[in-house]
């Protein structure tokens, strides 16, 4: 189903520019209706914009302030700089590395990844990008994409270690990852890779916002053979999106039947899974043999 609602987090200049943006247009005593036809912008835009819900620009918010009959030079500049604080912010880090995310099926991942309040991962083969060191990432992406040269790779690299900022934020999102033993186990022939890639998990998993459970090859057949899935929770009034990526494309789901369906089987999965703590254990056992 589309996407039909931003999932983006407002940021505090956004913010801040709304509630003034707001004062100022309560103070004419004008209506959204009258403003949008002086100014020629649509009422539902004027609107989502006093509310916060949407950026805008220097080029809408100019005539807005004349409009309302702001000529304090010192109050427009101090209502301008929101604006362009806001549009910093919106600048995402990731498009330096449009060229390569192109090429992959990223599509609107990674936004939707940096507005998620919570993340349920569920993975049979790797390690989660999230929790992947840089020489497991580079593994996986060289052998997953054959057809990228070392640069490309690198890039990729370097996006996978950049979204891994969003865990250690202060708003960061909750993971939750479910994880097939055979992830755990998938280059043992690597040892230093592997030992490294064990080790980190040890590190992020005391984190607060993270919990890791190992699904043990003794767990038989589960609902999760279909393949990995995340399932991501976004601030009201978004609704939950189902995110599955193959070969070829990627493709996310946020109706009712969809997103229940995919979160039955990852209630189920998380149930059989070994708990945190001896996912801990197994994990430092794992590291012993290595």
């Amino acid at each position: 189903m589309a996407w039909k609602r931003n999932p983006a987090r407002k940021s505090i200049y956004r913010r801040q520019l709304a509630a003034q943006l707001k004062e100022l247009h309560d103070q004419s005593g004008k209506t959204l209706a009258e403003v949008g036809q002086i100014i020629e912008v649509n009422q539902g835009t004027l609107s989502r914009i006093m509310n916060g819900d949407r950026g805008t620009t220097l080029l809408l918010v100019k005539p807005l302030l004349d409009c309302y009959g702001v000529t304090d030079p010192v109050l427009r500049e101090d209502i301008l700089d929101l604006v362009r604080a806001d549009q910093a912010q919106r600048q995402k880090w990731w498009r330096k590395y449009s060229a390569v995310i192109n090429t992959t099926q990223y599509g609107g991942y990674l936004e939707l990844e940096e507005s998620a309040t919570t993340l349920r991962s569920y993975e049979p083969q790797l390690i989660p990008g999230l929790l992947q060191t840089p020489e497991y990432a580079r593994q996986v992406i060289a052998a997953m994409r054959v057809d990228l040269g070392a640069k490309q790779v690198q890039d990729l690299v370097d996006v996978r270690m950049k979204r891994q900022a969003l865990l250690a934020r202060d708003d960061a999102p909750k993971l939750w990852a479910v994880i097939d033993e055979a992830a755990f186990r998938r280059i043992e022939s690597r040892t230093t890779v592997l030992k490294a890639q064990l080790e980190h998990l040890l590190d992020v998993e005391p984190r607060t916002n993270i919990t890791l459970q190992l699904l043990p090859f003794d767990a038989g057949f589960h609902p999760g053979l279909y393949g990995s899935f995340m399932l991501m929770s976004f601030p009201e009034p978004n609704p939950d999106v189902v995110w599955v990526e193959n070969l070829t494309n990627s493709v996310y789901f946020d109706g009712t039947d969809d997103v229940g369906r995919y979160t039955e089987v990852f209630d189920h999965l998380r149930a059989t899974a070994l708990s945190p703590a001896k996912t801990r254990s197994q994990i430092e056992s794992m590291i012993k043999e290595l």
